[in-house]
């Protein structure tokens, strides 16, 4: 069998044509599994933990694209709640992304380690605010700015209506100090379960004996602790959380104040990772940052691959061209079918570097076949992006009456221009004289991302089962030194069969 030309390119499957005809031309619509002996009692049961980086494992193998239509603090949230991490987009201000990523990290854990706080003095209007800001219900209130002296809390229920009470001082309403609740900074989780329940509150601040705040512990927290089990936590108890810094301009600025708020990786996600753009960008991070995770892409060769990790990346994101908000294959002609690119990376750099797919997924059975052909987890966009947590209001069709929401790729003209809100006319100017290469659609409303993810866990587990093993693990061990001995390739006339509903 004759060897195909773009294996001499980039060499992925150099001295097997077998392989590289099997795979050329690939993607998730021209295959099936074959089912194999199961031994599993129960689906539920079955894991499908995979690696993002070599030292981060995620429960559910699912990221949320950076994209400004896709991934704020409410979408990580979840997905970190969920066993999956969000990668906060770049699309706005440093400081709003680093209070985006902020909100996350301080959203759930045991204990919060450095709960937010005001001064005395501050009035009811600011503290109003601060909390709306935020994400928060209640506010620690310290003797002055930077003190770190405990006064006092003000909670929902202390806070007045507006009205004629906007001025005034938060001291006239907090709970005092005298009459709080506290804990020891090294108060068990369930010892602090059992103060709250007995004096009927909500927190409890952590004090040394000098009145020093240490933490903070809520009852929502430990709630949300025992309901989600799996969730992506750092090795301190916090959500996991990521953020996109891109590779021009102030990400090394972006990317200090990012860490600084607690994420735990680094995107840097360009149209065209292949590149010396990029190269410059990860050597820059790497000079400042030293070894913080960095998750860094597009490619969709073995060769763009195995550059990504001889410059240093943790992990390697694959995939242009194929997602619904993008239009480079159409634009350009650049790209390589989503499930070859995958085997292709999956084949130059596996074992090495964990591998992220990126885009064409409309299926949950892509996600599977993505995972079982070589990527350790897989990103979506448009999937998420009509739900209650992603960004942008919920709009209503006039004729169909029908809800939808605004989905978008990041190189389309209406993200270029939001990305860009402060640069100077000149890098705007040139931005918007470059061809657009995505494009701006409406979806359908999908309610809460919390059902989506859920129902992608499910039938990824019950995939395992049919793959005749207990956890993803397993079953990617023995299928992917060779997929083609467990896909079947489907003529025409099977894909109608399969896919067509």
């Amino acid at each position: 069998m004759a060897t195909s030309r773009w294996q001499n390119v980039d060499g992925a499957f150099a001295g097997a044509p077998d392989e590289a005809a099997f795979w050329t031309g690939r993607t998730f619509d021209d295959f099936l599994f074959r089912p194999q002996k199961s031994d599993s009692q129960t689906r539920r049961n079955i894991s499908v933990s995979s690696l993002l980086t070599a030292d981060v494992a995620l429960d559910l193998p699912i990221v949320s694209s950076n994209m400004d239509s896709v991934t704020g603090a409410h979408m990580a949230r979840a997905m970190a709640m969920h066993g999956g991490i969000g990668v906060v987009h770049r699309g706005m201000s440093i400081e709003r992304q680093a209070s985006e990523v902020g909100v996350v990290k301080r959203s759930q854990s045991a204990v919060i380690v450095r709960p937010l706080c005001l001064p005395a003095g501050t009035t009811i209007r600011q503290a109003r605010r601060f909390a709306r800001q935020n994400g928060i219900t209640g506010i620690l209130i310290e003797t002055a700015s930077g003190s770190n002296l405990l006064a006092g809390l003000l909670s929902n229920r202390d806070t007045p209506v507006h009205g004629a009470d906007e001025d005034r001082p938060v001291d006239d309403f907090m709970t005092p100090l005298s009459r709080l609740v506290t804990g020891a900074p090294d108060i068990s989780t369930d010892e602090a379960e059992r103060v709250m329940f007995e004096h009927r509150i909500e927190r409890l601040p952590l004090v040394d004996g000098a009145n020093r705040i240490r933490g903070l512990i809520t009852r929502r927290d430990i709630n949300l602790k025992r309901e989600q089990p799996g969730a992506s936590k750092d090795s301190a108890g916090h959500l996991r959380c990521a953020a996109a810094v891109g590779a021009r301009g102030d990400y090394l600025e972006r990317a200090a104040a990012l860490l600084e708020a607690g994420a735990d990786l680094l995107f840097i996600d360009i149209a065209h990772g292949h590149s010396v753009v990029m190269e410059q960008a990860v050597a820059g991070l790497r000079g400042k940052f030293g070894s913080v995770p960095l998750v860094c892409g597009n490619v969709a060769t073995g060769a763009g691959a195995r550059f990504l990790r001889d410059i240093g990346a943790d992990a390697v994101k694959v995939g242009v061209g194929p997602g619904r908000g993008c239009r480079t294959r159409l634009e350009t002609a650049a790209g390589v079918p989503q499930l070859q690119a995958i085997r292709e990376a999956y084949l130059a750099v596996g074992g090495s570097v964990p591998i992220m797919a990126d885009g064409g997924v409309r299926t949950d059975k892509d996600i599977f076949l993505a995972l079982i052909c070589g990527a350790s987890t897989v990103m979506l966009g448009s999937a998420l992006s009509g739900t209650d947590e992603a960004p942008g209001r919920v709009i209503e069709d006039p004729a169909t009456h029908l809800k939808k929401k605004i989905y978008r790729g990041m190189t389309s003209p209406e993200a270029v221009l939001e990305t860009l809100y402060d640069s100077s006319s000149e890098e705007l100017d040139a931005a918007l004289e470059t061809p657009p290469e995505g494009q701006e659609i409406q979806v359908p409303y999908r309610g809460s991302v919390s059902g989506i993810l859920e129902r992608i866990r499910g039938h990824l587990q019950s995939s395992v089962s049919y793959g005749g093993e207990i956890t993803l693990a397993a079953l990617r061990e023995k299928v992917l030194p060779d997929p083609s001995a467990f896909l079947v390739p489907l003529s025409a006339a099977a894909r109608s069969e399969s896919y067509e509903r």
